[in-house]
């Protein structure tokens, strides 16, 4: 028999096959062939399996992380847009007949930069506000005889914002004249972000939880195809900790192997993107694209999530082949 100082983890497996088998145990190997055992892995690190897990992993991480980064991409942008929108109003005065237009947009200026909480008033000419109806209308078109409203555009203070009720009473004087707050715009806005973010986080759980259903099947896998061994570690009186320390090791490798691949292809994609929105800043709806997507830049926060997932993903990888190895072993028994 082996000496029993060395462990069942220093067991040769031809030496373990013959105690089990009842054939003659061979004699003890050198110290450096015990060495070398010691650290041999359990499960074969280079097989077909394990590089098809690998591949896996990486797919899902990489999946994973373009949607978090998705997500906190539209966040952010929501973010912006709502700070945007909610940083104006705009007074509008419609023309009636009997009343004089111009005298009512001096007095509504007048009235809204009075008003505690109004940073800044801007009234648009008549020109200006003919202007805003050419996508719509066309050019070249004669608006004198439409009732165009007036637009008067006011920037307002988050910190210390306008009391509208009373804003809305002092103009009510004036015939046709409404307070737009795009509170409207605000919750359309508020709720198209949140179900995208509510998709994206829907799209990574999903990603997770198939990935983890891939390493259970693999792990089972790797028990079955090595299920001798084990016995034959049972029969020497190896603790169930051991072997699942040993799949447990096995699969955080393929795991970060894994979450490092799919983490720097999603780093790649959007530092990809970064630079094809720089290039698309330099055209005619550059600007248009910004104020939609916001910058598309992810920053420091969201590299470091992405590196985050992938560990986390590696690290959960072993922790779930541990898990699945203590189970069937529990049930071996």
């Amino acid at each position: 028999m082996t000496e029993p100082s060395r462990g069942p983890d220093m067991v040769a497996p031809a030496v373990l096959a013959g105690a089990k088998n009842g054939a003659p145990v061979p004699p003890p190997l050198p110290e450096a062939e015990f060495a070398l055992s010691r650290n041999a892995s359990l499960v074969p690190a280079a097989s077909i399996a394990s590089r098809a897990l690998v591949t896996v992993v990486a797919i899902m991480t990489f999946l994973s992380a373009l949607a978090a980064g998705s997500g906190l991409l539209i966040a952010g942008a929501s973010r912006d847009w709502q700070r945007s929108v909610g940083s104006e109003m705009t007074i509008q005065l419609r023309p009636l007949a009997g009343h004089d237009i111009e005298a009512a947009v001096a007095k509504a200026a007048s009235v809204a930069r009075g008003t505690p909480g109004i940073t800044a008033v801007e009234v648009y000419a008549k020109a200006a506000s003919e202007k805003l109806l050419e996508p719509w209308l066309g050019t070249g078109l004669n608006l004198d005889e439409l009732p165009v409203p007036r637009l008067i555009a006011v920037v307002i203070d988050h910190d210390h914002p306008p009391d509208l009720a009373a804003l809305r009473a002092n103009l009510a004087d004036l015939p046709g004249t409404s307070v737009d707050d795009h509170h409207l715009w605000f919750a359309w806005l508020a709720t198209m972000a949140n179900t995208v973010v509510a998709l994206a986080a829907l799209i990574f759980g999903l990603v997770l939880v198939a990935m983890f259903l891939t390493v259970a099947f693999a792990t089972r896998g790797a028990m079955a195809g090595n299920h001798e061994i084990i016995d034959i570690l049972h029969f020497v009186g190896a603790e169930d900790r051991f072997i699942a320390r040993q799949f447990q090791k096995h699969f955080l490798r393929l795991g970060l192997k894994g979450g490092a691949l799919g983490g720097l292809g999603a780093i790649a994609a959007f530092g990809l993107a970064g630079l094809l929105r720089l290039r698309l800043q330099s055209t005619a709806g550059g600007d248009e694209l910004e104020a939609l997507f916001g910058s598309f830049a992810l920053g420091w926060p969201g590299y470091a999530a992405i590196a985050a997932i992938s560990v986390s993903i590696a690290v959960a990888t072993g922790a779930m082949s541990r898990w699945i190895v203590f189970r069937q072993l529990q049930r071996m028994t």
